[in-house]
């Protein structure tokens, strides 16, 4: 009886094993959503709606890139002579850098802000911060090609000091220009990755 058994068990098992058993080279799959990532911003197609995002920038969930809006200032490191406007040829490559992020993103303006140290008269010194901030304006123009109607000069003097202390030192550093980028043109906000130390930050000297 226990042998009729057992037969009819592994009769009943290789019935179904045989029933159950598909040619895998009949089965297809359809694929029904684009999986892949065509611009490479970690998004898949199926929920993408942004494909013309910035490399490297911060993205939404659906790959469209965070923007901000145009407010960069920057420190012209130009040593003048003593009493004077003159600009050195040696300089022009630090404006050339902002002539070319104005032709970057060409509904913005600049000023250029002269300050001067605490030496010297503060007359006189009003007047020569505003020499100098024309003179790297009339670079930005005459060199550069950037429209004038762009490019606002203002000469502060000795009225903001970036340091109080009164050494040789700290009116140096008080000696300075800097331009003030702003805009109704919006760039990407780039995301930091680990490659990003490769780059030189802003107040880092390539070497």
């Amino acid at each position: 009886m226990k042998t009729t058994i057992l037969f009819i068990s592994i009769a009943l098992l290789a019935g179904c094993s045989v029933r159950d058993t598909v040619n895998i080279e009949e089965m297809t799959t359809t694929q029904v959503n684009d999986l892949s990532d065509k611009d490479g911003d970690g998004v898949i197609e199926a929920r993408e709606r942004c494909n013309d995002t910035a490399k490297g920038a911060g993205i939404d969930n659906y790959g469209c890139g965070n923007i901000k809006a145009i407010n960069e200032r920057k420190e012209i490191n130009i040593l003048f002579p003593n009493d004077s406007a003159f600009i050195a040829p040696e300089y022009y490559p630090q404006i050339e850098e902002i002539a070319v992020f104005l032709r970057q993103y060409p509904t913005t303006k600049v000023t250029i802000e002269g300050h001067t140290s605490r030496t010297g008269t503060d007359e006189r010194n009003a007047v020569l911060s505003q020499e100098r901030a024309d003179a790297v304006t009339a670079v930005l123009a005459e060199r550069f090609g950037i429209d004038r109607s762009r490019l606002t000069a203002i000469g502060y003097g000795p009225s903001r000091p970036l340091v109080l202390e009164h050494t040789p030192e700290a009116e140096t550093r008080n000696r300075r220009v800097v331009a003030e980028v702003t805009g109704d043109d919006t760039m990407a906000d780039m995301k930091w990755t680990i490659y990003s130390v490769d780059e030189p930050t802003k107040d880092e000297p390539t070497k």
